[in-house]
């Protein structure tokens, strides 16, 4: 994951979409927004975040957080259902392919803890695998638990009390192959992760699909897809408490 996500086509095109449904609103808040990836992993996506503010991560992977450190961002061990953060926090709250894994064994108090830290008006994005007919050797590999519908995560999303801006699936242009090699791996029984590096050509052109996805998706949804990406708004109304697991010391350690 390290050596693969500035470049490979996945990591690459996933995180074009996602920042083009958030740049636009973080662009408000004019480069000093606070920002929370919940299940940062290595941290690359944190030094993309960087550039709208101040951007921080939690990760249960001590592996991950070592990462995080050689790239120089900041990052604490938390889990996502007992963050170590205050009440209404963040500008914007960041969830990338979290929600999905057994380590998550309750997702709609994650969301909720997710919400408890974000600010009044504030954002949050989250994308998790889509589609149950989808599931293969890799959901095995990387320890899935679930492979969502957009209205799973709406109604995730909807009973924490935020109001759902944009949901769409994602990886649309690509379903057809995805699709092929899930079949393919459930009749030749292969085991394994998909991620890794293609042939340069390849590598390009799945790449420049996904752009292509990033900039339609800035205006509309896609109706079916390999991924779900939604974005959703604490009301300004709403109100917050603070969890038992509290600990303001590794708050303050992550400024």
């Amino acid at each position: 994951m390290y050596d693969a996500e500035e470049t490979q086509w996945w990591y690459a095109g996933m995180r074009a979409i996602s920042l083009a449904l958030l740049s636009p609103l973080l662009d408000r808040h004019g480069g000093a927004a606070r920002i929370l990836d919940a299940g940062c992993g290595t941290g690359n996506n944190l030094r993309h975040l960087s550039r709208h503010g101040r951007a921080v991560g939690v990760d249960l992977s001590d592996d991950a957080l070592r990462f995080c450190h050689t790239r120089g961002v900041a990052a604490a061990k938390a889990s996502l259902l007992r963050l170590p953060f205050p009440d209404a926090s963040f500008d914007c709250v960041t969830s990338f392919d979290v929600l999905y894994h057994r380590w998550i064994a309750d997702d709609r108090a994650a969301v909720a803890e997710l919400t408890r830290v974000l600010r009044p008006g504030g954002v949050l994005l989250v994308r998790v695998p889509a589609l149950r007919a989808l599931w293969g050797a890799h959901d095995e590999a990387v320890h899935s638990r679930h492979r969502y519908t957009r209205r799973e995560v709406r109604s995730l999303l909807e009973g924490a009390g935020l109001e759902v801006v944009r949901a769409s699936y994602g990886n649309t242009l690509l379903l057809p192959l995805v699709a092929a090699r899930r079949t393919l791996d459930r009749v030749t029984g292969r085991h394994g992760s998909d991620v890794s590096f293609l042939p340069a050509p390849l590598e390009w052109a799945f790449r420049t699909l996904l752009e292509v996805e990033a900039r339609v998706m800035r205006r509309v949804s896609f109706p079916v897809g390999a991924s779900v990406f939604a974005l959703a708004r604490r009301p300004p109304e709403a109100g917050a408490t603070r969890p038992s697991g509290y600990n303001p010391a590794m708050e303050s350690s992550t400024r």
